[in-house]
């Protein structure tokens, strides 16, 4: 069988590859809007973001967090110019005396 491209089989082992990867771009990686119109600018962001993703995997597996990538990812981003350490940022605060009488809503 030959594709449109005129590899025969399995010779093209990347055809589709790029299909793949986009849908895990879109899958995982929140890129709401490009910053640059040009193709180095969108190629930079997405490697950038792929970058982070990864980096934030590593952290989150060699620390062993119960949190997800999610939750990471939204503490970092919004502690992300504060000089609080990690460890400090990814704890649970203790629950105060006034915690017991309010009700929890989930």
């Amino acid at each position: 069988m030959v594709s449109h491209t005129g590899c025969a089989g399995s010779a093209c082992p990347r055809e589709g590859g790029g299909e793949l990867f986009f849908k895990w771009i879109k899958q995982h990686l929140r890129i709401k809007a490009f910053f640059g119109t040009s193709e180095d600018a969108v190629k930079t962001q997405i490697w950038i973001s792929v970058a982070t993703y990864v980096l934030i995997t590593i952290v989150k597996r060699r620390a062993m967090l119960p949190h997800s990538l999610c939750e990471l990812l939204q503490i970092l981003s919004l502690t992300m110019l504060e000089t609080t350490p990690m460890d400090q940022l990814l704890t649970r605060p203790p629950p105060s005396a006034d915690d017991d009488q309010q009700l929890a809503l989930l």
